[in-house]
């Protein structure tokens, strides 16, 4: 398998992911086990500790109530006893639901029998002093009573001192674990570290070496050295970019040798080429028309979002114009860039027509994206005008003017690309992005010279 840059960065980057993953698993699995164990100690043993008081407490409310009964013979005494007891067996529940494995089965259930028979314990007692027997509701309670009372008390006192023992246990193990996940996941980041810092060394000198070769040579091509022979042979993606790199020269020799005017903006043909197509045209005596195409407010866009941003949108025309060309090869199109933000498209009329149409619906998708979301959404950015006013200034449209001839109307370039500048002045005064026909603009009775002179007030208030 041919080792290529990219699948050297592939495998260096998979290396260090899983190295990242170990160290990450490693850190959730310590993690984990630490938030259990104090899930363990809030949610589970320090309710059972808590709980376990109340019952204790319960217990000798119990016990107290108990003793009242006997000299009182109050029956509240005897309902406040009982609501003792559903409190106690409340404590109960709880400790089971909570199961901590420390007190559990059996001593839960002998506390549970305990507890019931505390409670008939007091029913028979009640039961002797309604008889009058006295005497042996108190022997009772002394006796059997107390026994209970005293057991359930120890069953109650060893519950707590499992859960504190449980709790230290769990801290101990907490100490430890986090110790231990510190050690490790430190281990494994340094190791990672030294490891991923040693193979960005070996990948990079691999990868500098010959595209600094590649630097010096393009510094050598920029100069106009195109005679310079790029010695860098790898089979990888810089092989392949040096060999782009000859290509491009020879290109560069070619086009150096055409002397092509073209636009060093959007490598379209400038004004000589576009010039020397409409002479062609009209010479041939073949139909066309000549669309001169127009940005309308691009100084305001250019002047609140820079140059360089501006240039982008032109660039964006040119792409949109050579997306035309390329769609139809077979066809007969010659798209250029008179400058600025003015390009020509030069084609059969109804060829042109179309890429009109298109050029305008396709502009129109398309412009939104280089201005900031609160001026798309507002639709109009603010500006100064040419007299440093402060005014709203719609976003950018085109305006597309098509001439056509045959070479009976118009006898030289000069002549046909005027009419159409004049055209475009028209299309330019009308909302939004359009494209206007001469045909459309005589059969209509269009007096541009009146359109003109209201674009001339306008622009003057």
């Amino acid at each position: 398998m041919k080792l290529t840059i990219s699948r050297k960065l592939l495998f260096g980057y998979l290396f260090m992911a899983l190295l990242t993953l170990l160290v990450s698993a490693s850190a959730i699995y310590h993690l984990q086990k630490l938030n259990q164990a104090a899930y363990d100690i809030t949610h589970r043993h320090f309710i059972v500790v808590e709980t376990a008081k109340n019952m204790r407490d319960a217990l000798l409310a119990q016990e107290s109530t108990e003793k009242k009964y006997f000299i009182f013979k109050d029956p509240s005494l005897e309902q406040i006893f009982w609501q003792r007891d559903a409190d106690f067996k409340a404590g109960l529940e709880t400790i089971k639901k909570l199961n901590t494995g420390k007190y559990r089965d059996k001593s839960l259930n002998n506390l549970v029998l305990l507890h019931e028979r505390y409670g008939s314990y007091f029913s028979r007692e009640v039961a002797l002093l309604k008889e009058g027997r006295l005497q042996d509701a108190m022997a009772l309670s002394d006796s059997a009573s107390r026994a209970s009372i005293d057991e359930m008390a120890l069953q109650l006192k060893n519950i707590q001192m499992g859960t504190d023992k449980a709790i230290n246990d769990k801290m101990n193990f907490i100490t430890s674990q986090s110790s231990n996940a510190t050690t490790m996941t430190l281990g494994l980041s340094l190791f990672s570290l030294f490891l991923g810092i040693g193979l960005a060394l070996w990948i990079t000198r691999n990868i500098s070496k010959p595209l600094r070769q590649l630097q010096h040579a393009t510094g050598l091509i920029a100069e106009g050295n195109l005679n310079h022979q790029i010695s860098v042979r790898r089979n990888d993606e810089i092989g392949a970019l040096a060999q782009d790199f000859i290509y491009m020269t020879q290109r560069l020799k070619i086009l150096e040798e055409l002397n092509l005017n073209a636009s060093p903006l959007t490598g379209l043909p400038g004004n000589i080429a576009i010039e020397n197509r409409i002479t062609e045209m009209l010479a041939s005596g073949r139909l066309f028309s000549l669309c001169q195409v127009d940005l309308d407010n691009f100084k305001p866009f250019a002047d609140k979002y820079g140059y360089a941003w501006g240039s982008e949108v032109l660039k964006e025309v040119a792409d949109i114009l050579k997306e035309y060309v390329a769609k139809k090869p077979q066809e007969e199109i010659f798209i250029g860039h008179i400058g600025g933000d003015d390009f020509v498209v030069i084609a059969n009329p109804e060829q042109a027509k179309r890429i009109c149409q298109q050029l305008v619906a396709d502009f129109e998708k398309r412009i939104g994206r280089f201005y900031e979301a609160q001026d798309a959404q507002r639709g109009h950015i603010i500006g100064k005008d040419r007299q440093g006013v402060t005014q709203k200034f719609p976003l950018i449209t085109i305006s597309v003017a098509i001439v056509t001839d045959d070479g009976t109307r118009f006898k030289n370039p000069l002549d046909m690309a005027m009419t159409a500048a004049e055209l475009k002045d028209y299309a330019k005064l009308l909302p939004g992005s359009n494209y206007v026909t001469q045909e459309d603009w005589e059969k209509h009775n269009i007096l541009y010279p009146a359109a003109k002179q209201g674009k001339l007030e306008m622009e003057h208030c």
